[in-house]
């Protein structure tokens, strides 16, 4: 923000004078001296005289006086010095996943479709961060790298569908390829990894990959980054949709949720994480939103002034307008013919 400031603003009632001088100058009889050339304004001549001396000093004086009261220009200058987290998601897609134990407006959704919403607004919130998505099921792959692209990755997470990835729920492989990710030793400190989290969300228990959950944690734990854990779905049998090779739902088989609540709390604390149960989607958004206030970014601002000296862009034209004044002011002496 850019304001104008005087430092000495006492200067600016004199400015304020000016206007009563030349009133007072008008009605009286004898010029009044008001710098040392100002008689020489007032003199007999056959010629009308100029006011253009007279106007030129009263510019000239005020220009002066607000010279004097030192105008400065004041810049309100705010610095922000942050770096961002940098967050990986992994985000089961296993068939299970197509369970239809949600709601939206009173009609059944299934897990995932009431999860990426939820996802698409955190990532919306973290506009400092750098975000990546592994998608797993029976093996795990990188959906996308760590981005400050937040568009791009919406994007990206709007293609997302159950059945891009071979069945089966690889937690352990997930959680290592999101580790993987955030390897990057100009974030390290004391050999730990230093500003980053995982979130990772699945609604069952670890029945394939090459990597244990277990393994996966320890390896979490080792480089200081928390694991954040949401076990997605209700208990008890659920109603899961079975689709044919060409996409067409055709039936529905009622399923029973396996998913591993102790092993992903296991996670959750060796890592300094949290585990959270997401049953429905009022807790999805709240587990969320959790996790930005838990994780959030403090920003470190300096503010400063910054002021410009105005005094010489008002007190040269002043100077150059008296001199001026000056110059017109003097007498012209004539040669008289005498008859």
């Amino acid at each position: 923000m850019t304001r104008l400031a005087f430092h000495d603003p006492v200067w600016l009632f004199a400015l304020l004078a000016l206007p009563l001088i030349v009133w007072l100058r008008g009605r009286r009889s004898v010029p009044v001296l008001l710098v040392p050339f100002a008689a020489a304004w007032h003199r007999p001549s056959l010629v009308a005289p100029s006011r253009w001396p007279v106007v030129l000093a009263l510019l000239s004086l005020a220009a002066l006086i607000v010279a004097l009261a030192r105008p400065q220009r004041v810049e309100d200058k705010r610095e922000v010095r942050s770096e961002g987290y940098d967050i990986m998601l992994a985000i089961d897609l296993s068939t299970s996943m197509r369970a239809e134990d949600y709601e939206k407006d009173g009609e059944p959704i299934n897990r995932l479709q009431a999860i990426k919403p939820v996802i698409q607004a955190f990532i919306e919130r973290r506009t400092a961060d750098r975000i990546g998505i592994v998608l797993f099921a029976g093996r795990a792959y990188t959906m996308a790298p760590l981005t400050f692209d937040h568009n791009w990755l919406a994007r990206q997470l709007a293609r997302v569908r159950i059945g891009m990835i071979e069945d089966g729920t690889a937690i352990g492989d997930g959680l290592g390829v999101a580790l993987t990710r955030l390897e990057q030793a100009r974030r390290n400190s004391g050999g730990k990894r230093t500003g980053a989290f995982v979130v990772l969300l699945t609604d069952g228990a670890n029945n394939r990959g090459a990597l244990k959950p277990e393994q996966a944690a320890e390896l979490a734990k080792s480089r200081g980054i928390p694991v954040y854990t949401m076990g997605a779905g209700k208990d008890g049998y659920v109603r899961v949709p079975v689709y044919d090779d060409a996409g067409r739902r055709v039936t529905t088989r009622r399923m029973l949720s396996d998913l591993d609540e102790p092993q992903l709390r296991q996670i959750a604390d060796a890592t300094g994480g949290k585990f959270f149960r997401v049953a429905d989607t009022d807790t999805i958004e709240s587990s969320f939103k959790a996790i930005d206030r838990a994780q959030k970014i403090e920003f470190q601002a300096k503010s400063y002034l910054v002021t410009t000296e105005l005094f010489w862009w008002l007190a040269g034209p002043g100077l150059g307008l008296l001199t001026i004044a000056a110059a017109l002011a003097r007498p012209v002496t004539r040669s008289v013919a005498v008859a």
